[in-house]
């Protein structure tokens, strides 16, 4: 059993920090291993008990992983005390983890005042709860459409975490270290906090402004100013799409030389790589989301339904429809 109130080698102190680890089904283990572990370190480093840790589920008892590991967890979920931290460790099928019980429960605690954060999915119950309503928030890149698509109230970032007057945020896996470095530094100094790292073997420590996904030059493969510009706009510019002329005469280029540049770089043209983009975009969507095949398509920058499943079909092998009513192949939102 990991550390918790009632643990042999951890005793609940007035000092100590408590962060009470709240485990839904299909949970990440990355995300919640990484931050267990910056805390039995710190405690480690410091030579005393400066944090303590409990896991709480909906039910109490037994709860599984994405890895398929079972955790047998402290207690089911209670009143805290007005000082401690939840964390809500989320992972894969999140809408399905997101019960009322647990909504009911967040928005309590919430009310209290405690500091709520959530890793890797758990940003979507959170928001689900409520409780991101004009706030900074992040989420993992795979799920920042759906999201944002479901929570128009929440400011998506990008960011690896987010800190925002209580309420915390990570992108998943192991943005989760940084998360708590940064906890571990505001209540113990930077030396601690870097010590953590130095054990952890983690050279970079991010920050909240450290954006998530890797740089376009690095994604492609690709280290052409221009042509990373373009694919920026390309990103940014998917609901209602740029023509490939107001692209290349934004980036100081003629149409022809545009295209030279997509097919020497990218093998396609500027216009095969923007439909894939929006193709993507869509299959999240379809995948993630409730929304209806034609908001969908809509919300991908096609006006036309059949043009958007003719588009689909070409590229997945399969209809919008279809896809839809894949469960096997959901992703995590």
């Amino acid at each position: 059993m990991l550390g918790t109130r009632s643990s042999g080698a951890i005793t609940l102190t007035d000092k100590a920090s408590h962060f009470v680890f709240v485990l839904l089904d299909n949970f990440s283990l990355l995300s919640f291993a990484s931050a267990v572990e910056c805390l039995r370190i710190a405690n480690r480093m410091s030579a005393r008990t400066i944090f303590t840790w409990e896991l709480q589920s909906e039910g109490g008892g037994m709860v599984s992983c994405s890895a398929g590991t079972t955790f047998a967890t402290d207690a089911p979920l209670g009143e805290l005390r007005r000082e401690d931290t939840i964390l809500i460790c989320g992972g894969l099928d999140i809408q399905s983890a997101t019960t009322k019980p647990l909504l009911n429960w967040l928005r309590r605690e919430a009310r209290r005042g405690l500091a709520i954060g959530g890793l890797c999915t758990a940003s979507y119950t959170m928001a689900r709860a409520g409780l991101l309503d004009g706030k900074r928030a992040t989420i993992h890149w795979e799920n920042q459409d759906s999201f944002s698509e479901a929570f128009e109230d929440v400011n998506l970032t990008k960011s690896v975490f987010t800190l925002d007057n209580g309420r915390m945020t990570t992108a998943g896996g192991t943005a989760s270290i940084d998360l708590m470095l940064k906890l571990i530094a505001d209540k113990q100094g930077e030396d601690l906090a870097n010590s953590v790292a130095d054990q952890l073997i983690y050279s970079s420590i991010r920050t909240d402004q450290d954006t998530q996904r890797l740089s376009v030059p690095t994604r492609i493969g690709v280290r052409h100013p221009k042509l990373s510009l373009v694919i920026q706009m390309m990103e940014q510019n998917i609901e209602e799409p740029i023509s490939p002329a107001i692209l290349a005469r934004d980036v100081g280029m003629s149409t022809r030389q545009l295209e030279r540049l997509f097919r020497r770089y990218l093998n396609r043209s500027p216009k095969r790589y923007y439909m894939e983009l929006r193709l993507q975009k869509a299959r999240n969507l379809l995948m993630q989301t409730d929304m209806s095949v034609i908001n969908v398509a809509l919300a991908c920058g096609f006006s036309s339904p059949s043009h958007f499943s003719k588009c689909y079909r070409t590229q997945y092998n399969t209809t919008p429809y279809r896809e839809r009513g894949s469960q096997s192949t959901r992703l995590p939102i």
